[in-house]
């Protein structure tokens, strides 16, 4: 099978290359998929330039999403030909991973659609309800929310009632967050930003904010008392030194969310999540957002670039083969 495998640590994106390689052997309660199609994410470039928190040895293959066909089963979850969506070693045209790894395509999604859910959507759900609890008819602030888990958080929010204000850095990704539910868009390039969500709240501010960005600092400035600030990532590449007085004179909550600590942590609120989204994905509430231009797998090195230029939006995603059938 062709897969990208890395054997050092990479200056980027663009020094990956494809392998030739043997598909290793299917172990206890593994699942072997054909990969149908891949979701790129921003850690995708840090896991081969070595500056994710996790370093896998080497040599490995990189990628974290996919979707595609179970090809064999060790586990009696899946069966061959069952259409499944997870996570595992995505860069490859067939992947094992474990099954408790896997979940089921929902109905009526493509490939497309579904390779991109696994790491998302749950990160978005997971904070905005279970570390934020974001309720009906609060103010939820959702920064860089043309990216794949911004509009997950627009779409969340949206559904749970709340009044969504995004923002982004120009006005082809505002008009992206506005199509996907947003009430109200702000450019967070303009040096008033935080003033404009202040009159759009009616001075009130943001009940909830939601930052893989690295704007926790700024969002101080348009919080409401009582506000929570949820700390998603750092896609400005620095972490932040968060201003503790600011917290405590406006009665502010600063809340991480690791969702991928919940399987060590508590992992009894995954399946939680999962029955919500389901719900959410079958109601036609959440509807995944895919950016324009779908890669292929050789141009994988390409759409993470475009990823870390910012010049993407929604979900990047790249397909295997013929991925257009639901098969």
């Amino acid at each position: 099978m062709k897969a990208y495998v890395v054997h050092r640590w990479l200056k980027g994106p663009e020094e990956l290359t494809i392998e030739e390689t043997p598909v290793p052997e299917l172990g206890k309660d593994m699942v072997q998929v054909q990969v149908k199609a891949i979701g790129l994410n921003f850690f995708d470039t840090l896991m081969v330039q070595g500056k994710y928190q996790i370093r896998p040895p080497f040599p490995f293959v990189p990628g974290g999403e996919l979707a595609g066909v179970v090809i064999k089963s060790k586990s009696p979850l899946y069966k061959p030909g069952d259409r499944v969506f997870g996570k595992g070693s995505a860069f490859a045209e067939v992947v094992n991973t474990e099954a408790k790894s896997l979940l089921p395509i929902p109905k009526n999604f493509t490939y497309e659609q579904a390779c991109g859910l696994f790491i998302t959507y749950p990160t978005s759900y997971a904070a905005l309800v279970l570390r934020a609890q974001l309720k009906a008819g609060e103010y939820c602030l959702v920064h860089a929310a043309a990216g794949g888990v911004g509009i997950a958080a627009v779409q969340i929010a949206k559904a749970i009632g709340a009044t969504v204000i995004a923002t982004a850095g120009s006005q082809e990704k505002l008009d992206v967050a506005k199509r996907f539910g947003a009430d109200h868009v702000v450019n967070y390039r303009d040096k008033d930003w935080h003033e404009q969500v202040k009159k759009i709240t009616k001075g009130h501010g943001a009940d909830v904010v939601y930052d893989p960005v690295g704007l926790v600092e700024q969002s101080t400035k348009c919080t409401a008392w009582n506000g929570r600030i949820l700390i998603i990532g750092f896609a400005k590449g620095a972490i932040e030194k968060i201003p503790a007085n600011r917290l405590l004179l406006k009665n502010i909550s600063a809340v991480g969310l690791h969702w991928g600590a919940y399987t060590q942590h508590e992992p009894a609120r995954i399946p939680e999540v999962w029955k919500a989204l389901f719900d959410l994905f079958e109601s036609g509430k959440l509807v995944p957002a895919i950016y324009d231009r779908v890669f292929s797998f050789d141009e994988i090195p390409q759409g993470l670039e475009a990823i870390n230029s910012r010049t993407s939006y929604a979900k990047v995603v790249a397909t295997v083969g013929s991925s257009k059938s639901k098969l």
